[in-house]
């Protein structure tokens, strides 16, 4: 027998506060005892025993009315109430934490698995209903009103098992969990709607339905991803709450599912720009594109931006272009929202959540099926990802295209994702509209409160299928049978109204038809115009980048070199860290300028320009390879300090962070920034370039294709360590011929540059170039201190960035053999033992890859008159780098072209330094055509 007297009395009245917070976290044999009803045990604990015996007398619960001034007199404390109390607290705990599997969620009428816990029939003891009428409910820390368990039971039930219920009990945050379980018993968020917002509920439902139906009649067999079975997903409620609470701007995410009624309803966006979309798949006069212009996108990945007027004000809503990558939209969604909180015009970027509101539809099947989602959830709590809380909505089929919930997740919900997070979860019946409602209330009034992620599971089902095009009944008949008969949420919602006296039959019919003709009104309108000439060729515009001034002045350059070597008076840098910068003041005015030192003058001088700057990737602050040192760590306090956000003439912000070990939902993320800040040059920095290939669907979908498809281009700059250093094939190649595989019609920009100064010049060039493309460059490793790739103040000073380097050595007349390599190899080449030997053959660079220089190659080709040989020369294998994208580039009038490099190979480079050392020798001795 566990022993409660003497020494064990005050750690048994701690186990007693942590039972009744939480049964399950105190021992065994302790939880039996508290349950057994001993009076013993309440001697322990007088808080409890006097709230015990003031039963009509006590304290209220939180939500109760107060108790009359002559109360009954107080029930002695008794083994059985103390039992029954402690059952009631574990029925109460039950129903936070499992009522959700009695919750009626299923549109459809699928019975909830229930669960043992939350019958009071079979707690120990048994909670009767004589015993149930004699337990307080004060002593439960409830707040559902009532005055006895018996009282308070069946609105228990009603709050947690209805059409709505709740996960909540998994949140750490112990604020959380009490505002959250204060928030949801006391029905703060979900109390009935007046008369005319159930009219103005009915109206939008009308309006949903009617659209659907109209395009289905219409453009028969077209796909349009019906949202019906879901209709309660278009978003008044969230978007009227964020202007109330002073947002600008809703920044929306979601696949196709819904999203044509979401740009009809949500953004306003006109029936006829939709009704052209369908036109253009059966005549050629509605949607023009020629061999200049972009590809254009179908109708249901496409982006708009809409202004709504709501009560508290006017408010943009953005939804983001998405490919069918489902949740690819995630990450961007969320780089969007924190570009338009944030404001640039102060020196660290301050960021006010409040200003944007991004709101993500999620798959049910994606959901807990894409890694994106992890990801980007990972996100949500960081200091330069977070978005203030984002309100995430799973739009519930019940079913992924045809793959049944237990073929498409190992949990039980396809939210419980999100429940490693602390994010907390609100399910609801989406054939419950008012339900649906006050979800959005809570979740947002959560967001609110906490700044955290919420998620609101709407289930319900898909009335047509994947498409329209699809049978859904060929894979799962049953459903589709009781979908077939099921009644619209419509026409559910229109029959209780016009039950209850609110609107009469022929209102709510009126309401489908007036949305009908209007729908054909723009039809026909719409199908006038054919025939007329477009107001556009469509032709995607030029851009070189030319005649973009990157030079500053030289004196400029050393007093902005000297302050940002400065750091507060009481601030320690570490010794062998502060040697190195401070050896900045002899290099500027020497030369040696390297490549830390040539980034950080470019982007301090672009700050005093007004640029604003973010930089962010893996271990970006001091640099993989310790080269930059943009952050210094005081050795004594570890207080940070960033001189490039301490510019004396600085008048934009300069953003830096270490991003988590994520490529996909971090660049996808920076591309959503770079999107919504195009004044701004945004940079993303792989810890090795090879790990750019975790991010390749943000690559394929958003970068290099946004422009053709949603004429949506960034001047976003990936920073890619490429070369081959004998650190094995997974340390030596960004993947060069990927991205000029993708390059086409100057969607983007690939350098290769081969000394700091060129980088400096590059950096400029793109915050600068007014028309920016997103820029690609494979940066150094071993150059970042190499002496030969350094560059002096007049370098910087003055030109511009060169993408093609002659041979500053070269006699031209001489030369009958001319090399063509770009970045590290050129020092391989220039610096082997036999290139003083090889007097007949001259080494140039290709700085710029895409869009390939033709004048400027040209012109070099064209000064050796007696050239009998071009030569490509590659680290990278035959297969891979440069060499099958500008072959035909390379080539020169009656000059042969031959190829040096690594062989075809499967794998990018050699394991071993030694078999890479023989190999590098090799191309380089083939280049300078000596044995």
């Amino acid at each position: 027998m566990t022993d409660v007297d003497g020494l064990n009395s005050g750690f048994a009245r701690d186990l007693l506060e942590d039972y009744l917070e939480n049964p399950d976290a105190v021992p065994t044999e302790w939880r039996e005892l508290f349950e057994s009803g001993r009076s013993d045990v309440v001697a322990t604990h007088p808080g409890l025993t006097r709230l015990l015996e003031r039963t009509g007398n006590g304290q209220p619960s939180p939500a109760a009315q107060p108790q009359p001034a002559q109360a009954p007199e107080a029930e002695p404390v008794t083994d059985e109430l103390l039992g029954a109390v402690a059952a009631a607290m574990a029925l109460v705990k039950a129903h936070r934490m499992h009522g959700h599997l009695a919750a009626r969620l299923d549109p459809l009428g699928s019975e909830p698995p229930g669960d043992p816990a939350l019958e009071p029939e079979r707690l120990i003891p048994k909670l009767t209903p004589e015993l149930q009428a004699r337990v307080p409910a004060s002593v439960l820390r409830l707040y559902v009103p009532g005055e006895t368990l018996a009282a308070v039971l069946p609105r228990l039930r009603d709050t947690y098992s209805g059409t709505i219920a709740y996960e909540i009990e998994h949140i750490a945050d112990h604020e959380k969990r009490v505002w959250l379980r204060q928030a949801i018993e006391s029905g703060k968020y979900r109390h009935e709607l007046a008369t005319e917002e159930r009219k103005e509920l009915l109206a939008s439902l009308s309006r949903v339905e009617a659209f659907e139906q109209y395009l289905r009649r219409a453009f028969l067999g077209q796909k349009q991803f019906s949202i019906e079975g879901l209709d309660v997903m278009v978003l008044d409620e969230a978007i009227e709450l964020a202007s109330e609470s002073g947002a600008h701007e809703v920044v929306i995410g979601m696949a196709h599912r819904g999203r044509l009624n979401v740009l009809a309803h949500t953004l306003g966006l006109g029936y006829d720009s939709i009704i052209r979309e369908f036109e253009g798949e059966r005549t050629i006069e509605a949607v023009v594109a020629t061999d200049e212009g972009g590809t254009g996108d179908v109708k249901y990945h496409l982006g708009a931006e809409g202004t709504r007027s709501t009560p508290a004000g006017e408010i943009t809503v953005t939804l983001a272009a998405n490919p069918s990558h489902l949740e690819a939209v995630d990450p961007v969604v969320e780089g969007r929202a924190r570009a338009e909180q944030t404001d640039r015009s102060t020196r660290y970027g301050l960021h006010d959540p409040s200003v944007a509101l991004p709101i993500l539809i999620h798959g049910d099947a994606s959901f807990p099926g894409q890694g994106e989602v992890a990801e980007t959830l990972n996100l949500s709590a960081l200091d330069g990802y977070s978005t203030g809380g984002t309100l995430h909505v799973i739009a519930n089929n019940q079913v992924g295209f045809t793959t049944d919930p237990s073929e498409g997740r190992s949990t039980r919900y396809s939210s419980d994702l999100a429940k490693g997070f602390d994010v907390p979860i609100i399910h609801v019946n989406a054939d419950d509209p008012e339900a649906a409602i006050s979800a959005v209330r809570l979740a947002l009034a959560f967001r609110r409160r906490f700044e955290s992620d919420v998620v609101v599971d709407l289930v319900g089902y898909r009335r047509h299928g994947h498409n329209e095009q699809d049978e859904a009944a060929y894979t799962q008949p049953l459903m589709a049978a009781q979908v077939a008969e099921h009644e619209t949420v419509r026409d559910q919602f229109a029959r209780r109204l016009v039950d209850e006296g609110v609107v009469t039959q022929d209102e709510a019919d009126a309401l489908v038809a007036s949305v009908t003709s209007e729908l054909k009104q723009a039809h026909e309108a719409l199908k006038a115009t054919f025939g007329n000439p477009p107001a556009s060729d469509g032709k995607i515009p030029y851009s070189s980048g030319d005649g973009v001034v990157t030079a500053v002045a030289a004196d400029r350059l050393r007093a902005m070199n000297e302050e940002l070597l400065q750091v507060p008076e009481h601030f320690t840098v570490h010794p062998k860290l502060k040697s190195q910068l401070e050896r900045r003041l002899q290099t500027i005015e020497e030369g040696g300028i390297d490549w830390g030192q040539a980034e950080a003058l470019a982007f301090g001088s672009l700050l005093v320009e007004g640029i604003p700057i973010r930089l962010t990737g893996q271990d970006t602050e001091r640099g993989t390879f310790s080269h930059r040192h943009a952050v210094l760590h005081d050795v004594h306090t570890g207080e940070t300090y960033t001189p490039l956000q301490n510019v004396d003439e600085q008048t934009a912000s300069f953003e830096i962070y270490n991003s988590p070990l994520s490529e996909y939902a971090c660049l996808g993320f920076e591309y959503g920034y770079s999107v919504a800040a195009p004044e701004a040059l945004v940079l993303w920095e792989a810890q090795f370039g090879d790990f750019v290939n975790g991010a390749q669907i943000v690559i394929d979908q958003f970068i290099v294709a946004g422009l053709s498809k949603w004429r949506e281009t960034t001047r976003l700059t990936l920073l890619l360590p490429h070369g081959y250093e004998g650190n094995g094939p997974e340390h030596s190649s960004a993947r060069l011929e990927r991205f000029l595989q993708l390059a086409a019609q100057e969607n983007i920009r690939v350098a290769n540059c081969s000394t700091s100064g060129q980088y400096f010049h590059l950096l400029r060039r793109q915050a600068l170039d007014a028309a920016g493309r997103p820029l690609v460059v494979m940066t150094p490793k071993g150059l970042l201190r190499l002496k030969q790739a350094s560059s002096t103040l007049a370098d910087l000073a003055e030109g511009s960035f060169r993408p093609v380097i002659d041979d500053p050595a070269a006699d031209h007349e001489a030369v009958t053999r001319l090399v063509f390599c770009s970045g590290k190899l050129y020092y391989d080449i220039v610096g082997h033992e036999q290139r003083t030997t090889a007097e007949n053959v001259a080494i140039a660079r290709l700085e710029q890859l895409y869009p390939f220089p033709v004048d400027a190659y040209a012109e070099v080709v064209s000064a050796y008159p007696n050239l009998k040989e071009v030569v490509w020369a590659q680290e990278e294998p035959q297969n891979m780098g440069a060499w099958r994208t500008i072959r035909h580039r390379l080539e020169a009038p009656r000059v042969p072209l031959t190829y040096v490099g690594r062989p075809w190979r499967a794998s990018p480079s050699e394991g071993y330094p030694t078999a890479h050392l023989r190999e590098q020798d090799r191309i380089v001795r083939a280049a300078l055509g000596v044995s």
